[in-house]
């Protein structure tokens, strides 16, 4: 009783003094601070993207105080969402995956097909998911069972999968014109209140990812393997399974991109999913997932892709040429990195 009391009494300021020059701190002031800590990647990503926002707003408000424009980028963001997502996992286990873009191709042109005979999108986008899926597992395999590095294997898998793609329809793209009518257009691909359904979708995917890579056992587990595969042996985990997962993830959410991808437009091209390397690796790295394995952060990744979305809309909107988004997105990239090299502990 005399210990409950003596906390509730009110500290005199002898004793406040006393906690300062200790170093005591507010049970809530370790919270936030641990808060900060843990998060530091993603607001350091988001500090570098309202930083940015605030110069393209200066430079032309007029377009930037209108919803036109932030429209515009949502309507394709959660195509490369869908895929900077899984890749943070891959990186924080300490691989690569550079087939994504042809995975993402391959499996919308499943969708296209099974659309184009008149099969129910939905069944359509299934078959495209477990294409991903399969192409996923392909290449996990080729990396953990045959023993090849994993930016080579998925680099040759990614020209493989091009080439047939571009031998089977020799460069014709494939339109979906009954697509628009459909109930699983509505839901996936439509607009609420002049937003984007599928921004919504996209969020979702990103919340059920944090949740898997903070809060599962999966993603501790991807967390050691990238750390220290052998200690992460010793610890009783499966590393090859756990990295055969990452890459069938990354399938998985490649196919999910993809199809989206194809339902924008309304058409499949033997290109789809070209444009969408580079931006993408560039939005996991700028978002605070450093090239070494074993952390990472999701939301850090989806703040980069925001903003590695809004630098190319961003600089003709200012005003510029299209000659200087190149320039943009190198300092924008190696700024992110300098700052996130400094701010990891290991480098302080």
């Amino acid at each position: 009783m005399t210990d409950l009391a003596d906390q509730s009494r009110p500290r005199s300021r002898t004793t406040k003094a006393t906690e300062v020059e200790t170093g005591w701190h507010h049970p809530s002031e370790h919270r936030l601070r641990r808060l900060v800590l843990e998060h530091r990647a993603a607001l350091g990503t988001l500090a570098v993207f309202l930083v940015m926002m605030s110069i393209f707003i200066a430079a032309n408000p007029a377009v930037f105080m209108t919803w036109s424009i932030y429209s515009s980028v949502l309507t394709t963001l959660p195509v490369a969402l869908f895929v900077v997502v899984p890749l943070v996992f891959v990186v924080t286990g300490g691989e690569i995956d550079l087939s994504f873009p042809a995975v993402m191709g391959f499996s919308s042109w499943t969708f296209a097909l099974l659309v184009q005979a008149d099969f129910d999108p939905f069944i359509a986008m299934a078959a495209a998911i477990l294409t991903g899926l399969v192409l996923g597992f392909c290449v996990g395999a080729l990396v953990v069972y045959a023993g090849l590095s994993s930016l080579i294997a998925t680099l040759g898998m990614n020209f493989l999968l091009r080439g047939l793609i571009q031998i089977v329809n020799e460069g014709k793209s494939i339109a979906l014109v009954t697509l628009g009518d459909s109930p699983a257009y509505k839901i996936f691909s439509s607009e609420i209140l002049g937003v984007p359904v599928q921004i919504f979708w996209a969020v979702g995917f990103v919340i059920f990812a944090t949740l898997l890579y903070n809060r599962h056992r999966f993603g501790a587990h991807v967390k050691a393997v990238g750390d220290n595969p052998d200690s992460a042996k010793q610890m009783g985990i499966n590393v090859k399974r756990v990295r055969v997962k990452l890459f069938v993830f990354m399938g998985i959410g490649a196919a999910i991109g993809g199809t989206f991808s194809t339902m924008i437009n309304f058409t499949w091209w033997p290109t789809a999913g070209d444009g969408y390397l580079l931006p993408v690796l560039a939005s996991v790295f700028v978002g605070g997932t450093p090239t070494w394995g074993g952390v990472g952060t999701v939301v850090g990744g989806a703040i980069g892709t925001l903003t590695v979305a809004f630098i190319q809309t961003g600089v003709v909107a200012a005003g510029l040429s299209g000659f200087y988004v190149q320039f943009f997105n190198g300092l924008i990239i190696i700024l992110s990195l300098v700052g996130h090299r400094w701010n990891q502990e290991r480098y302080r």
